[in-house]
């Protein structure tokens, strides 16, 4: 896990060492840079040693084949890989660098070599002979990439704020950007918030030609469900055995390293799971598990997680924390972002990170489990949420709105009130919009009144209307899948994680989004993930006799904060010459009706103060 840097192109020597610099906390343990003696092509790297402390140094380069590679993440297969590309005449200098194994890889199997690699990876590898620069992001986006390309100039990094370390390059913020930002609650790839700077989109790879400086994207990997809908109950105890295997080799891959690791715990079903294969794998002396616990009640989950650890064996750590102290973290938090995205937990994220490398390098978690099989709320809704939208017509449905407006607000995460209200939100739009909708920061209807030039629905959510409509599946909740897993799962899970592992200088696993797992779930029937009624129907199945019976049936809790609560008592941020287009006074007048507990606009709010803290309103 480290920073990567690189432009081609203008610039300097000292452009890359600042744009290095910028990923320290990417990358604590060594620093490295190359520059091209012939070619405009300097390299940038900060390293976090996990693996081959001695052969893993990087920028890596292969002479012989022209080839210079910068790499963040871990290939989890770099040992099969290596004996294969031995077996094919390879010679390798490293003992186990799964770094020069993209190297040789590159020379085999040119840009085919993501197809082969089982793991989370970003990398840019500097083609010598070809002089080309070809670079890949992992499957489910899990590391990011982002670049910037203009006339003379490509630039690429782990981080836009290395990008912008580049003095050739602005920080101007896209209006477009923004809007979809607070229609989401992230900024969709391949845009950023900011109008150079692009994401290189999970599962693909672009190519910088220097003869022709252009680009050329190409997508490898794309997450979509192809899948009968037909579920039989027979079959259940052979998918929830294959499952069980499946969960098992991942969770083993993820465990090589030559530094400390351990395990995320929250106590429910999938951080659990996780913990009790890696105990299987290591045996529940060898392996440990963190907790971070609040003390107001109703937020905390150490309870749970500390039962669970006892049962499964595992060496426990927990601390628990005042969260209006906790609260003091979030401005330097937030401005340390590239990109706002609206999810209010990646506070107590981070807050579990930093205590987990206090002790540890590399922390395994549970992420990708609810997008996969079916775990969040959103999806008890569909049902319900069809027939209403078959059954109630428009005036009706707009009475409902103007009652649940008036219900009495709630300060308690996801209270009966709040999900009343956006769920009703949702179904004001055809079925495409109703995701992104319930998500998002900002209701449709609000952006006349929000922006001076507001975008109208079709281009706001342009990318989840394109993905529904083109699904292959007609069913609601495969297509509610897709979107979770192709827009939620990388622009906000996996961005969270990223930002605040990296952040504490810690690398984070996710077995979840194992290739072989998710290959499963791409061919498994919606009726064995939400079976009558029930939520993450086969990992249940599939985790009986590993994971604790009371763990299996509690109910799902969120890693929350008390958001209403903290919104209510902070000074609402000055309204600012905005070159987003943001009307002045839309926000002022949401943070007095929060205060006035007149309006519930929490998720605005809080993306509102994102927005204003990363800087690309000001």
């Amino acid at each position: 896990m480290c920073g990567l840097a690189g432009f081609v192109g203008s610039g300097t020597p000292a452009d890359i060492h600042a744009m290095a610099a910028r990923l320290a906390h990417r990358g604590p343990d060594a620093e490295a840079t190359f520059t091209d003696p012939i070619y405009p092509v300097h390299l940038g790297f900060r390293r976090l040693i996990i693996l081959d402390p001695q052969g893993g140094a990087q920028p890596m380069h292969s002479q012989a084949q022209g080839l210079s590679v910068v790499f963040n993440g871990e290939i989890y297969n770099h040992r099969a890989l290596r004996q294969a590309l031995e077996a094919r005449g390879h010679r390798f200098r490293s003992d186990h660098s799964d770094t020069e194994v993209l190297l040789h890889g590159y020379a085999e199997w040119g840009e085919a070599l993501p197809q082969q690699l089982e793991g989370m990876f970003a990398f840019a590898i500097w083609d010598r002979l070809r002089r080309r620069i070809f670079c890949a992001r992992d499957r489910f986006g899990e590391k990011p990439f982002y670049y910037a390309h203009q006339p003379g100039l490509f630039a690429f990094a782990s981080e836009i704020t290395a990008l912008h370390a580049h003095t050739g390059l602005s920080d101007a913020p896209d209006p477009q950007a923004v809007q979809k930002f607070f229609a989401y609650g992230y900024v969709p790839a391949p845009r950023t918030i900011y109008r150079h700077a692009r994401k290189l989109e999970a599962g693909s790879t672009i190519t910088f030609d220097l003869d022709t400086d252009s680009l050329r994207r190409a997508a490898y990997w794309h997450f979509k469900i192809e899948a009968e809908d037909h579920a039989p109950a027979d079959k259940i105890p052979a998918l929830a055995e294959e499952l069980r295997a499946l969960l098992i080799q991942a969770v083993a891959r993820r465990l090589e390293a030559d530094v400390p690791l351990g395990v995320y715990l929250s106590g429910g079903v999938d951080s659990t799971a996780i913990l009790a294969l890696a105990a299987r794998a290591r045996g529940a002396a060898g392996i440990d598990s963190f907790t971070i616990g609040f003390n107001q009640p109703s937020y905390d989950e150490s309870g749970f997680a500390r039962a669970a650890a006892n049962a499964i064996g595992s060496r426990h750590h927990e601390r628990v924390i005042d969260l209006n102290d906790a609260r003091r973290e979030l401005p330097g938090l937030l401005s340390s972002l590239d990109e706002p995205f609206a999810d209010p937990s990646i506070l107590p994220t981070y807050l579990l990170a930093r205590f987990a490398r206090e002790q540890f390098t590399v922390a395994l978690s549970g992420d990708g489990s609810d997008e996969l099989f079916a775990g969040y709320d959103p999806f008890s809704a569909l049902a319900p949420a069809g027939l209403y939208h078959r059954a109630i017509p428009a005036p009706l449905h707009q009475l409902f709105r103007f009652g649940a407006a008036r219900l009495p607000r709630s300060t308690a995460n996801m209270s009966f009130d709040f999900r009343l209200r956006r769920f009703l939100r949702g179904l004001s739009h055809r079925p495409a919009l109703w995701n992104p909708v319930w998500l998002g920061a900002l209701a449709p209807e609000d952006f006349a009144a929000c922006f001076e030039n507001p975008l109208p629905p079709e281009r706001l959510f342009e990318e989840a209307i394109d993905a529904w409509d083109h699904s292959a599946s007609r069913n609601l909740v495969d297509r509610t899948l897709e979107f979770y897993t192709n827009f939620y799962l990388p622009e906000m899970i996996l961005a969270k994680a990223d930002r605040a592992s990296m952040r504490a200088s810690l690398e984070c696993r996710a077995p979840f989004l194992d290739r072989d797992v998710a290959a499963f779930c791409q061919r498994l029937p919606h009726g064995y993930k939400m079976r009558n009624g029930q939520r993450k129907f086969i990992l249940k199945e599939a985790l009986r006799g590993i994971v604790p019976d009371a763990v299996l049936q509690r109910k799902k809790k969120g890693f929350g904060i008390p958001l209403m609560d903290w919104l209510g008592s902070l000074t609402p941020p000055a309204d600012i010459p905005d070159p987003s287009g943001m009307r002045p006074g839309f926000a002022a007048a949401r943070w007095q009706g929060l205060r006035a507990k007149t309006e519930d606009e929490r998720l605005f709010l809080w993306a509102h103060l994102c927005f204003q803290h990363v800087g690309a309103g000001a």
